[in-house]
């Protein structure tokens, strides 16, 4: 089982880093190989939607989307977490995910998704759902917890002194390792979903 993390904090060690490495402490003692990118540093430039990754099969930035295609295609569960700004997630993991979802052409269906939301006191359902929308949008199973994913904290470390949230962490890690192992099980057994062709229509006349 292998796990990949992406931190969209620019603060590679946050708020966002401690609910990840919470979560990876569940996941190592679950046997569960873990890798955290760190990417909310980074200079990630948007989606321009010029469809070359239709030709390509990759980006056709040479930027650090390249470089994790290859592990999200090889991972069987992804968590991306972010800080909140303004009931949002940090712009550089948005542009992040949007060319990362859309360039690789892989199939995802049951690969394990699950977001973690960090802020000081509001905007973070709205984050958690914004980072939903990757996974269901390409048939990824979204892995839950006791609560909304998410931690509270604004100076560095505070995140470690919300003893809930913390604990929301350790289960949401616990939830998605039995749901990776399961599904692991059911596509031994049974395969995967059947697929019908893809139906797109546009909504104009």
């Amino acid at each position: 089982m292998k796990v990949l993390m992406l931190n969209g904090s620019p603060r590679p060690n946050g708020n966002t880093a401690i609910a990840l490495k919470e979560m990876e402490k569940i996941f190592t003692a679950e046997g569960v190989e873990v890798e955290t990118v760190q990417l909310g540093n980074k200079d990630i430039r948007g989606c321009i939607a010029c469809m070359g990754c239709r030709k390509t099969g990759k980006c056709v930035f040479p930027d650090l989307v390249n470089e994790v295609a290859p592990k999200f295609a090889e991972c069987d569960g992804l968590v991306v977490a972010s800080p909140v700004y303004y009931a949002s997630a940090n712009g550089t993991l948005i542009s992040f995910l949007d060319r990362l979802f859309f360039s690789t052409p892989f199939d995802k269906t049951m690969k394990v998704g699950a977001s973690v939301a960090v802020a000081r006191r509001g905007g973070l359902t709205a984050t958690y759902d914004e980072l939903n929308k990757y996974f269901t949008i390409c048939g990824m199973p979204v892995a839950s917890g006791q609560y909304w994913n998410g931690l509270h904290g604004r100076n560095p470390g505070e995140a470690a002194e919300d003893a809930e949230g913390l604990q929301m962490m350790r289960t949401l890690a616990h939830n998605m390792t039995f749901l990776m192992k399961s599904i692991t099980l059911g596509k031994e057994r049974y395969g995967l979903p059947e697929q019908e062709p893809f139906i797109q229509t546009n909504f104009i006349r």
